[in-house]
C-alpha cells in the first residue's frame, strides 16, 4: 500500500469539445478529465499517478448504429486523419505506457487516442 500506484481514467475526445446530441455524455466525460487533474494533485504526495486516456470514435457495439448511418459515418471518417474508426486494441498501448515506470513523471494528463481527430 505504501508503494504508490497508477490510476488510469477513461475520458473522451468530448472532454475537449462540446459534441452534439449527447449533452449528458459530454458533461460526464468532461468531469472525468477534471477529476483526473484533481486526484493527481491530491494523490501525488502518496506516489500515485492519476492520468486518463480520451478515446475518439471507436468501433464498438455502442457505435454500431452510428457507423451504420452512411452519411454520418462518412462525415466522421473524413475528419479523422487516420481515416478509420479506432478499435479497443488501439487503447492498449497508451494504457500500458501510463501503467509503466516510463510514465512516472506524468501526472494529471489526458492522452487523446483519436486517430488525430483533435488535431483537425
Amino acid at each position: 500500500q505504501k508503494d504508490g500506484g497508477k490510476i488510469i481514467n477513461i475520458a473522451s475526445m468530448l472532454s475537449y469539445q462540446g459534441g452534439i446530441r449527447v449533452p449528458s455524455y459530454t458533461a460526464s466525460k468532461s468531469a472525468v478529465m477534471g477529476v483526473t487533474r484533481l486526484m493527481a494533485n491530491e494523490w501525488a504526495k502518496e506516489g500515485i499517478n492519476v492520468n486518463a486516456i480520451a478515446p475518439g470514435y471507436m468501433a464498438t457495439n455502442n457505435t454500431k448504429a452510428l457507423r451504420a448511418d452512411v452519411e454520418r459515418n462518412k462525415s466522421i471518417l473524413e475528419r479523422i486523419p487516420a481515416e478509420r474508426w479506432g478499435t479497443p486494441d488501439d487503447l492498449a498501448g497508451p494504457c500500458v505506457f501510463l501503467a509503466s515506470k516510463a510514465s512516472d513523471y506524468i501526472n494529471g494528463s489526458t492522452i487523446p487516442v483519436d486517430g488525430g481527430w483533435l488535431a483537425r
